[in-house]
């Protein structure tokens, strides 16, 4: 099977589908000859018929009309999901920094306790492209590097071992975040409305995605990835998704029991340690963040 990877890029007639193959972009809706495929959730709607036509078109797509990349303008690669997860507190390198940055006691394994994955949620428009840049709005803008699970076909009630067979793809998020818009100045750290979620994790460009999507067959085992961050070629983040204390596994299926998953919905799995708030250091202007994933790709965002 030859690789290939799903962009959205912008074309003189808006946004298109996008199919790379080497370093070739095609648009998918030609390649296919399929018209639904004009955007990346025309794909992901008819993903068990899209993989076989998109398996059998990449194998002999060399030699057709394509641009190279490099003189494509990527956008965020769906636009726009239904609904972005986030999953809190979900690496145990993380949550033992934050701990002891808190002086407070490492909580046990949540499963010990009978807990279960919990998440908040982004607005779609949130979504911002690889090399967009995010506007500083704040003093202490942090950084998040995710793996990204991209949903492919509906799931409600998925039993943990269905779980990931509605993954279509994979790609790279930043969950940026607002640190010191978190709490609301003025409000008892008691009272049920100290927290402020809109003001810490909702804002224009709040969440970078991308590059793009890479089928969940050529990646594998999620559980198995390295996973690092960097700010100005400086090494903050260094990890691997076998330190998530839910799985992807586990968390699509814990979030199928509240809600239905549609096609594109966009599930960002935890973050490693080595955010920002760790260290008391934040994002300035000028600055450039880099995440890498293996299998993936680079997502990078410079800060203005």
């Amino acid at each position: 099977m030859t690789a290939y990877r799903l962009l959205s890029f912008q074309s003189s007639d808006g946004p298109r589908a996008g199919v790379l193959v080497g370093d070739t972009v095609y648009d998918a809706a030609l390649l296919t000859a399929k018209p639904s495929y004009t955007n990346i959730l025309g794909v992901l709607n008819d993903w068990a018929a899209a993989k076989p036509v998109l398996e059998e078109v990449t194998s002999t797509a060399r030699g057709k009309f394509g641009k190279r990349l490099s003189e494509v303008k990527l956008l965020a690669p769906v636009l726009y999901p239904s609904a972005i997860y986030c999953a809190g507190a979900n690496y145990s390198d993380h949550v033992a920094n934050m701990a002891r940055i808190q002086n407070i006691p490492n909580e046990p394994d949540p499963h010990e306790l009978g807990l279960h994955p919990w998440h908040f949620i982004k607005a779609p428009r949130c979504i911002v492209a690889t090399g967009d840049a995010v506007e500083l709005t704040c003093e202490k803008l942090d950084w998040e590097a995710e793996l990204g699970c991209v949903i492919g076909t509906k799931a409600r009630n998925v039993p943990l071992d269905k779980a990931l067979d509605h993954v279509a793809c994979y790609t790279i998020g930043n969950d940026l975040s607002a640190r010191d818009l978190t709490a609301r100045p003025y409000i008892a750290f008691q009272s049920p409305f100290k927290y402020d979620w809109i003001g810490q994790k909702v804002f224009d460009g709040a969440c970078p995605i991308g590059p793009w999507l890479v089928p969940a067959a050529e990646v594998g085992d999620p559980q198995k990835l390295a996973i690092k961050l960097w700010v100005n070629d400086v090494l903050k983040q260094d990890s691997n998704t076998s330190r998530m204390i839910f799985t992807a596994a586990e968390q699509i299926s814990h979030l199928s029991s509240r809600i239905t998953l549609y096609p594109g919905d966009v599930v960002l799995t935890g973050t490693p340690s080595g955010v920002g708030a760790e260290r008391g250091e934040f994002l300035k202007r000028g600055d450039m963040v880099k995440i890498t994933i293996e299998k993936i790709g680079d997502l990078v965002t410079p800060i203005v």
